[in-house]
């Protein structure tokens, strides 16, 4: 009597229920992706393990690109400016190595200052920026401010409470950006508020300034009270960087291209 071997027939999957079961879990993008993947996987013959793991790594790419496109909104950082798209041939000064050693992120880590100095128009905010957005990639907090905006903020505070104080996000974020400082002084009161806001996040978080003015003339921004500025800095330039743009300005470049442009 010959026997017949019989091929034990496949289960039947319901990719509806399965994306069901998905969405419930929250991984909405590993639903979405179910069925392509699935046929993928026919195609190439993969392991159970590996079909896993293409759908988890969907999930978290997806998760981790909506964590970043949240974090720049929440920021307030502006928008289009990357090291990418920074001109270092135009600023030779500045060292390459040096800026993508700080994009690595260690000073924020280690809840260091860096101090971005030189005239207007030399780069000083986009690298600002630029250095920001890599931080909100590698996952730390951020918000920024022009200093207009931060000392706004700081006297609409001014009388609250230590503990209520350390709950605004200019405190308790990883970093904190202050751009365009040096262009109008401070009053008396504000300088103490400033004073305030350094003490604080003193050796607690990072802080990155842009500024058009050198250290020694810091005391003329700040009510010109060398006592306070004194301080200050003591406060900022311990374990920090400082970058110092010598260079010509981008905007004047730009305007000259026109103008030889329309000539």
């Amino acid at each position: 009597m010959s026997t017949k071997l019989v091929k034990a027939a496949q289960p039947q999957v319901d990719l509806d229920a399965t994306r069901e079961r998905l969405g419930r879990m929250g991984l909405f993008r590993a639903a979405e992706r179910l069925e392509d993947l699935m046929a993928l996987a026919v195609k190439e013959q993969m392991s159970p393990h590996r079909l896993v793991d293409e759908l988890l790594g969907e999930e978290l790419s997806f998760r981790e690109e909506r964590r970043i496109r949240t974090s720049l909104k929440l920021s307030g950082l502006p928008t289009g400016q990357t090291l990418g798209n920074f001109d270092f041939a135009f600023q030779p000064a500045i060292e390459r190595s040096r800026i993508e050693t700080l994009a690595t992120c260690q000073w924020i880590r280690e809840n260091r200052t860096l101090l971005i100095q030189g005239p207007p128009g030399v780069g000083k905010s986009h690298l600002a920026v630029a250095l920001a957005v890599r931080a909100v990639e590698n996952g730390f907090g951020v918000v920024f401010f022009r200093l207009e905006e931060l000392l706004t903020a700081l006297r609409r505070d001014a009388d609250l409470a230590p503990a209520k104080l350390r709950r605004r996000k200019y405190i308790n974020v990883s970093l904190l950006i202050i751009d365009e400082v040096g262009f109008e002084p401070m009053s008396r009161q504000e300088a103490s508020l400033f004073f305030r806001l350094v003490s604080y996040r003193y050796e607690r978080g990072s802080i990155l300034i842009t500024t058009n003015k050198g250290i020694k003339d810091w005391p003329e921004i700040l009510a010109g009270d060398e006592v306070l500025a004194t301080a200050i800095l003591d406060r900022l330039l311990h374990r920090s960087h400082v970058l110092d743009i010598k260079g010509r300005s981008y905007r004047l470049r730009d305007l000259e291209r026109v103008a030889t442009e329309r000539t």
